[in-house]
């Protein structure tokens, strides 16, 4: 039966909740106890958390110390089978370890065994906290208010995707013809289930992702998202805010429209204008702006009529894209792009650069390669608008990226290399496009 409810009301946004995300701060941190002995046939993918064949009890005597204690031994039992042996909730916690390549005890694996535990703690913790809470995450879903999908399709629970089992292995979820492909992600930084609205928990492989709308959902929640997921236009309420590829996928379009439009008049009007970008416009008129967007899509009226000040413009542009719940350099692009602001051989930058572009999905990079070709443009006008290619860096780094570290200092230190990637991205526009 169709439902015509979110056809008629106004679109409230999600209100994304932080109960998980404040425990995940809370959980306690690793801690390693290190062996001062030589330990004989020590495995050489282990370093000195590794005590050689002790007992259980032994093992539960070194771990006493803190919370997040953490050891590795051999067992005596079956030699050459090891335990990561973790102390939480005043107990010793035995895990039987695995390592090909990487490191892990259940389907998750990790480069290193500090991440394998600061991992584990964040989960036990949530688990252990807030069990019942998990359990009941699914009532009440945000999903179809934020316009992944027509309501007018059979029940998720008839058609939801396979139950992801528990493997040595972090396999795709793939469906058959017509149907969404649905893979185990790694979000970085945080990131919030477009589900139910909770806070996305772990170090890696927190949930799923659609490679067809873009829908990032814990696995639990997962299960009641039909297959078949695409955005549909009638229950995208909004333009600002709304994942970039969810919003060209229902509009059909290569860009975002809000995007193509400012340019357009910005353009046709302003590439004169002394400090454009730099300089901001009235913040009330710049709200009215994404309003117009939000209400009226393609049909918001944005020319010198309703808006002289072309600062109000580009205050709405960059507005856009600071709104974008996912950065237009995407968290999982970040690292290769200030990669390549910190290396010091030109030729280099270019490669490692173009590198980083192919990380980007298709939406996201043609909207940046459509900003900078204007942003280069901007840039032919210096003289009237003083505005060079560092100047708008400077404007653009924090507004195109956001750094997937939680760390406030460590995101601070990044903001140099933020402006120096979009000042190289707009000086070799023509060669990395």
């Amino acid at each position: 039966m169709a439902l015509t409810l979110f056809d008629t009301d106004e679109y409230r946004p999600p209100v994304w909740k932080s109960y998980l995300y404040q425990l995940q701060q809370e959980a306690p941190h690793p801690r390693r106890i290190t062996c001062t002995n030589e330990v004989e046939n020590r495995p050489k993918y282990y370093g000195r958390e590794f005590h050689g064949m002790i007992s259980r009890e032994e093992a539960d005597q070194l771990l006493s110390v803190a919370e997040g204690s953490y050891l590795i031994r051999e067992s005596q039992r079956q030699p050459g089978t090891y335990t990561l042996a973790l102390r939480f909730g005043s107990q010793t916690r035995n895990f039987r370890l695995y390592y090909d390549g990487k490191h892990f005890v259940g389907e998750k694996r990790f480069e290193s065994i500090h991440d394998l535990v600061t991992d584990g703690l964040i989960t036990l913790y949530i688990e252990t906290k807030a069990a019942e809470y998990i359990a009941k995450m699914t009532i009440n879903p945000i999903y179809e208010h934020i316009g992944y999908t027509t309501l007018n399709r059979e029940p998720a629970y008839q058609k939801h995707m396979p139950v992801l089992k528990e493997t040595h292995d972090e396999r795709d979820s793939t469906g058959q013809d017509g149907v969404s492909e649905k893979r185990v992600h790694t979000f970085r930084g945080p990131h919030w289930c477009e589900y139910c609205a909770n806070f996305m928990w772990g170090l890696i492989a927190q949930g799923v992702k659609c490679a067809d709308c873009g829908l990032n959902v814990h696995k639990q929640c997962s299960k009641m998202v039909p297959n078949d997921c695409k955005p549909d236009l009638k229950h995208v309420k909004k333009v600002y805010s709304c994942d970039l590829t969810t919003l060209v996928k229902a509009h059909i379009t290569k860009r975002p429209m809000v995007v193509d439009m400012c340019i357009r008049e910005i353009e046709s009007r302003g590439l004169n204008s002394e400090g454009l970008y730099r300089v901001s416009g009235f913040s009330d008129l710049i709200e009215d702006v994404k309003m117009a967007f939000d209400r009226d899509g393609e049909k918001a009226d944005i020319s010198v009529n309703m808006y002289e000040d072309i600062n109000i413009i580009t205050g709405a542009l960059k507005l856009y894209f600071r709104d974008l719940p996912i950065p237009l350099i995407t968290y999982d692009a970040y690292p290769k792009f200030i990669e390549s602001a910190k290396m010091m051989d030109p030729d280099e930058q270019l490669e490692t650069l173009h590198e980083a572009l192919k990380l980007l999905p298709p939406a996201h990079c043609e909207t940046l390669r459509y900003l900078m070709a204007h942003l280069k443009r901007v840039t032919l006008h210096e003289k009237e608008n003083l505005m060079n290619a560092e100047n708008l860096g400077i404007v653009f780094g924090p507004t195109l990226m956001r750094s997937p570290e939680l760390d406030a200092m460590a995101a601070l230190n990044d903001i140099r290399y933020q402006r120096l990637v979009v000042e190289l991205l707009i000086k070799n526009e023509d060669i990395l496009f």
